[in-house]
């Protein structure tokens, strides 16, 4: 993980499977294929919480980059434009601009500096839902919620669960599963259906072995990616415990 100058973590996902690029890359389509592209970062508490969200876009139609926070907020809550938003990879970014007039994408240093408008979001200590309770073997237990909006396309999501027989089913609210061991460490979560069409979310649950929390960084940026590959936008992490 990298820090910048209020301590703030930002995600370093070279060891993170499939996570891509540190940003997030969208493509604004239309009913004629793409008409621009937005780059988002969310700013982490140092216990990965998220504490902020800057949003950045450039359009054909202006051919000038701008920084949002209304967009941002509006990609989660306004239905409507949040069809018309589709997460890439960093390479279908790049080909996208290219391909609208824009000529080469900037580097990610180039594009955080177009973040001016930084979206505040809620900062508060974990909400402990029961008292503290880690496993013997372990040195720290935390759960995580990851929060979504919009509906995912379920089957992207095997790279990350395993699926329940019912998780087309509405009214199934944990739709799938999921496991990682590392060398001291346990991690289960859930993918989760809040409201249908309107709200998601992966619950993780994280056994640390050590004092080190290095493998949640990149294993909550992971699940973070596999959901917006999916279609789901990413709202906030909240911490529980």
């Amino acid at each position: 993980m990298t820090s910048d100058a209020y301590g703030r973590r930002r995600a370093d996902v070279t060891a993170a499977p499939g996570a891509g690029a540190a940003l997030d890359y969208y493509l604004i389509m239309s009913g004629t294929g793409a008409e621009g592209v937005v780059v988002e970062e969310f700013a982490l508490a140092g216990d990965f919480r998220t504490i902020g969200l800057d949003t950045a876009g450039w359009t054909a139609a202006d051919g000038v980059w701008w920084s949002s926070a209304a967009f941002g907020r509006a990609m989660r809550e306004d239905p409507d434009l949040r069809a018309r938003v589709r997460a890439v990879s960093r390479r279908e970014a790049e080909d996208g601009y290219r391909d609208l007039g824009g000529g080469d994408l900037p580097g990610e240093a180039g594009l955080r500096a177009m973040f001016h408008d930084c979206l505040p979001l809620p900062d508060s200590p974990p909400l402990r839902l029961g008292p503290p309770g880690v496993p013997a073997g372990f040195h720290d237990t935390r759960v995580y919620r990851l929060l979504f909006a919009g509906e995912p396309n379920l089957s992207r999501l095997a790279e990350a669960v395993t699926l329940v027989a019912e998780a087309g089913d509405p009214r199934t609210r944990v739709v799938g599963t999921g496991v990682l061991h590392t060398a001291s460490d346990v991690f289960t979560w859930n993918v989760r259906r809040i409201g249908p069409g309107a709200a998601w979310s992966v619950d993780l649950t994280a056994h640390l072995g050590t004092t080190s929390d290095e493998a949640l960084g990149p294993l909550l940026r992971r699940l973070t990616t596999i959901m917006r590959q999916a279609g789901a936008v990413p709202v906030t992490v909240e911490r529980f415990s």
